[in-house]
């Protein structure tokens, strides 16, 4: 039985990493795989790791954390520090060690074996973690769909009720090719209350938190089937008003994950249109109340926002407008909440 390793940041992994694991699957029985992060670095090698392995659920991958030198210049036993802690967590073999770059000759002599060097020149997929850092949406088609929520560009439609979010969502995300989350609670409410009367408030004290972790899914599976840019329609911060708004008060970590979660723009829609009756709307009257509510949580937290005013064509323009001139489509980290 041959055994394989492959040694790498994988920061983030790309389909230029997948076509090495792919390569080297072929040539070997066993495949380790080294996710090699240091705590510094943007996207923890926790998040790394759990990507790798949904990748490729047949290879034994494997997370190094030592806080090693990243090259051989920065310290001078920089070869015997990376076999050591190599050792620890593969304290035999391999028979092949998988790379794309230089370095891998010497470290396969020192682990005692042979190097395969896979696509140096990087003809197959051009382009390199480097590069996907500094421009994600450049690079997105090398980008894996589980690593994609990532990096999306995110832009929330939120407002009180019957002010267009649904509408706007959809639209916004038939323009740009891309996929929008639905707002959860909808679908929720409408299972929940299936054959029968929408009392007032339409959800208990109970559903709160049901409705949050429902609205944190659909965002993210949405997420991996976008196309460099996701619309949610609404997001925890309504979920946290209408909480309060209904029973006074909203579970502490609902608004802590409201605040945390990364967005790139929040599009405000302001009350200035009719009322739409709906079964599941009962505020009407409170429309302006908690419009400047919500637009206070996005202030006092430093969300950018743009207030959405105007008739329902009007609407659309600055909406659109919005999106197009922001700032935020380029030169940004990763997501940095959960």
């Amino acid at each position: 039985m041959t055994t394989g390793l492959i040694i790498g940041k994988f920061l983030p992994p790309h389909r230029g990493h997948a076509f090495l694991i792919e390569t080297a699957l072929g040539q070997v029985d066993r495949l380790i795989v080294l996710v090699c992060s240091l705590a510094r670095e943007e996207v923890p090698g926790e998040r790394r790791l759990a990507w790798l392995r949904e990748m490729f659920p047949g290879v034994d991958v494997r997370h190094h954390a030592d806080e090693n030198p990243s090259e051989p210049h920065e310290d001078e036993h920089f070869w015997e520090l990376w076999t050591a802690s190599i050792r620890r967590l593969v304290p035999t073999g391999p028979d092949l060690l998988f790379s794309s770059e230089d370095y891998g000759e010497e470290l396969a002599r020192r682990l005692g074996a042979r190097h395969a060097l896979i696509d140096r020149e990087r003809r197959t997929y051009p382009v390199s973690g480097r590069q996907l850092r500094a421009d994600p949406l450049g690079y997105w088609d090398f980008l894996p769909e589980c690593v994609r929520p990532e990096y999306v560009r995110r832009v929330v439609l939120t407002g009180p009720e019957s002010t267009g979010k649904t509408t706007l969502a959809r639209r916004l995300a038939e323009r740009f090719a891309t996929s929008w989350a639905p707002e959860y609670a909808r679908a929720y409410l409408d299972a929940k209350h299936a054959g029968g009367v929408i009392p007032s408030p339409p959800c208990d004290e109970a559903d709160i938190p049901e409705i949050a972790r429902g609205q944190i899914g659909a965002e993210e599976l949405a997420a991996r089937r976008s196309n460099r840019i996701l619309f949610c329609d609404t997001d925890l911060y309504a979920t946290r008003l209408y909480a309060e708004e209904y029973f006074g008060a909203c579970p502490a970590w609902i608004r802590e994950a409201a605040a945390a979660r990364r967005y790139d723009l929040h599009l405000l829609l302001d009350v200035d249109v009719p009322w739409v009756e709906d079964a599941q709307r009962d505020r009407p009257r409170l429309r302006h109340e908690l419009l400047a509510r919500l637009r206070l949580m996005l202030e006092q937290d430093g969300r950018p926002y743009v207030l959405v005013s105007g008739a329902w064509d009007e609407r659309w323009r600055r909406a659109l407008a919005a999106v197009s001139g922001c700032r935020s489509w380029s030169g940004r980290s990763p997501r940095s909440g959960p």
